[in-house]
């Protein structure tokens, strides 16, 4: 897919899916910028490899939860390329726990990271793409935003509410020449599911059609395709990405 000329806004993009996503749109050519709210150490490792697979990209400190940071980074997005093309939200946390014990804090910071944080960088990004009457917008949701999952009432929220935000700004904007689509990823091997108990593992692959966890490449190439001009006339829609898990 050829993302020549194009730039890409990616949150959470210093490791896991998101830094997969980076590298898969800096092969394509586009220039990235590339936020995380931590780790600014693996965000420019993740900026070298972007720029060696042939892209240009650059790593900034932003909490998606904050309406200004998030200002702040369209607008330098803005000021060093021009334009701003593509918006993948890929920024998200877990607080995991049964909803008897969940406390208030937990639920709150799950959905103001993941569900808020994704509304936050869309209001930023929809003014610069309805004046280029151009655009793609690719959130991440999950496969336990389409099924739920026990244990995380919170999560499953958060990444429901990503779908049905999804589906209203895909009506919002097609008339812009905006597309806006959902992925939603299963079991994938990331360091957050590698902090995962071995047998909630086990049972999670049981469930799994395809018998193994998912790579984040995987993910990375759907969320390309859908941010690419091959998929203009795809929107509204929530592509999973889950081994056959959510069937």
């Amino acid at each position: 897919m050829d993302f020549t000329g194009k730039t890409a806004v990616v949150t959470g993009g210093s490791r896991g899916i998101g830094r997969a996503v980076c590298l898969e749109l800096a092969k394509g050519g586009a220039s990235v910028v590339l936020c995380c709210a931590g780790n600014m150490a693996a965000a420019e490792e993740t900026v070298k490899a972007c720029e060696a697979a042939g892209g240009r990209a650059m790593a900034l400190r932003c909490g998606v939860t904050d309406a200004g940071q998030v200002k702040a980074l369209m607008d330098v997005a803005l000021g060093k390329f021009g334009r701003i093309d593509i918006l993948v939200n890929n920024a998200g946390i877990t607080r995991d726990g049964l909803l008897a014990m969940m406390k208030e804090p937990d639920f709150d910071a799950v959905v103001d990271t993941n569900l808020k944080g994704a509304f936050l960088c869309m209001k930023a990004a929809v003014r610069p793409m309805m004046k280029q009457r151009y655009g793609h917008i690719v959130n991440l949701s999950s496969v336990v935003g389409l099924r739920g999952n026990a244990g995380q009432v919170n999560y499953a929220a958060s990444k429901a509410g990503i779908i049905g935000m999804t589906k209203s700004l895909a009506k919002e904007l097609a008339s812009r020449g905006i597309t806006v689509n959902a992925v939603a990823p299963g079991f994938i091997d990331t360091d957050m599911t590698a902090a995962i108990p071995e047998a909630a593992r086990a049972a999670a692959l049981s469930g799994i059609p395809m018998a193994r966890l998912g790579a984040p490449e995987e993910v990375a190439r759907a969320v390309a395709f859908l941010a690419s001009d091959d998929a203009a006339y795809i929107t509204g829609q929530v592509l999973a990405v889950d081994g056959g898990m959510a069937m």
